[in-house]
């Protein structure tokens, strides 16, 4: 099977900015290929080119880089060794590499003594904006967002109840869990606990919770990502039963 992603050709396209972060390559008035820039949350710019021709994605490539500001981002699947090799000649680096965990659920015990998991939808609002508000800025404030997954991102506006199971140890809200089910392979999106709370089991008995709640409901696998450099998080995961199915790399170009 040819799994090739650029087809032979080099179409003589004209570049066309059509939107202040969206690029057409126009072969007559067909469209050969689109770019586009995202400003994430975090401020993150991240680029996507999506193109037949591998000269047409350089011409789009160029068009962009030189027409947003740095540092600029993307992600591209590791054994895309094509997409890859047209990135890292547009002068993006690797920056750090992802791993996508599958993980098995399960019904498991309980949590640990003094620690009470509120399902989704059941925690206070008010309660979990804050406990959002201190994770993130505890984050930002020693690794940073840059550093997590590429695909969590900040929410400014707080946490919304019905998308977060919530932990409390002593009463106390401790850990969050968020996970995304728009697809038949549901995505633990983030997990994260308190800074004066870690170590304790929170973070694992919110995973075992989450994890629970799918296999009750007839799912049997979940994905997940985390940073390779982030040593507690796959440690976890690998602690739980998850294999390593892919992993994806981040780039970046900085500023010249």
């Amino acid at each position: 099977m040819d799994t090739a992603r650029f087809i032979a050709g080099d179409p003589a396209v004209k570049i066309t900015r059509v939107g202040p972060r969206l690029w057409h390559a126009l072969d007559g008035e067909t469209v050969a290929g689109r770019g586009e820039a995202t400003t994430r949350p975090d401020g993150r710019v991240f680029l996507s080119v999506d193109a037949w021709h591998r000269p047409v994605f350089d011409r789009l490539a160029q068009e962009m880089l030189a027409a947003s500001e740095e540092p600029l981002h993307t992600v591209v699947d590791e054994t895309d060794h094509e997409l890859l090799e047209a990135w890292q000649q547009a002068g993006l680096t690797i920056r750090r590499r992802e791993w996508e965990y599958l993980v098995p659920t399960r019904v498991t015990a309980a949590p640990p003594a003094g620690v009470t998991i509120l399902p989704t939808g059941t925690a206070e609002a008010g309660r979990l904006r804050e406990l959002d508000r201190v994770i993130r800025e505890e984050v930002e404030a020693t690794v940073g967002w840059a550093e997590m997954p590429a695909e969590v991102l900040p929410q400014p506006a707080g946490a919304d109840p019905a998308k977060y199971a919530v932990a409390t140890e002593d009463g106390e809200y401790a850990g969050l869990i968020r996970v995304a089910q728009a697809t038949r392979l549901p995505r633990i999106g983030l997990v994260a606990v308190r800074a004066a709370r870690r170590r304790r089991g929170i973070a694992r008995a919110l995973l075992n919770h989450a994890l629970g709640v799918l296999h009750l409901a007839g799912i049997e696998t979940a994905s997940a990502e985390v940073n390779e450099a982030n040593a507690a998080a796959t440690a976890l995961f690998d602690g739980l039963g998850a294999r390593r199915a892919n992993s994806v790399l981040e780039l970046v170009r900085h500023g010249r």
